[in-house]
């Protein structure tokens, strides 16, 4: 493990040298928190990408989410949802790049598939209701946020179509929320500082 730790850092303080431009290929790394009512998440994401332009570049960000949502804990009965999702989206971000600066902000959009595990149990009735749904769905996501030097922070928000829960013998129960807003930061190995 310390290995692979050194390696990283000799990555990155390797590549910091070199002019952000056309062509140039990084790879960002993110982690984030998922805030939610009455729960919380965490997300993260590996994202390698391609330098179009100067101030533009494309990507495929691969990431996986886990989220807890309406916890209701009375005592007595207790009921929650909780959400795994991993995606695979096509991405494109703009930056408003100035000269010479090491803070650049950015915009970006992307649309791609989502794999979405729902689990919803209830035991309200004091018998433990859980209804289910996996299923693969397209969404898709706009964000926004700044890179300072290779660091990264961002907001980003998932739209993700809902989900029919189902119970054990098959009936529909009702549907569930799949959209999401997640908060993250991050660092990129590759490509440099932007340059213009």
């Amino acid at each position: 493990m310390k290995k692979i730790i050194l390696s990283v850092c000799i990555a990155f303080f390797c590549v910091s040298a070199y002019a952000q431009k056309e062509g140039g290929f990084r790879v960002g790394l993110d982690l984030g928190a998922v805030p939610t009512n009455g729960g919380g998440g965490v997300m993260f994401s590996l994202e390698p990408k391609y330098n179009i332009k100067d101030n533009m570049n494309v990507g495929l960000r691969i990431g996986v989410a886990a989220i807890v949502r309406d916890i209701n804990d009375s005592g007595s009965t207790t009921s929650a949802k909780v959400a795994a999702n991993g995606s695979y989206v096509a991405t494109y971000d703009y930056y408003f790049n100035g000269a010479g600066k090491s803070f650049v902000p950015y915009i970006g959009a992307g649309a791609g598939y989502y794999s979405i595990a729902n689990v919803e149990f209830d035991d309200t009735d004091n018998s433990d209701n859980v209804m289910v749904d996996a299923t693969g769905k397209m969404g898709g996501l706009v964000r926004g946020g700044f890179e300072w030097g290779k660091f990264r922070m961002g907001l980003e928000y998932n739209l993700v179509p809902e989900s029919t829960l189902q119970d054990i013998n098959g009936n529909n129960q009702g549907t569930v929320a799949n959209s999401y807003v997640g908060i993250h930061l991050g660092f990129y190995v590759g490509g440099g500082k932007w340059g213009k």
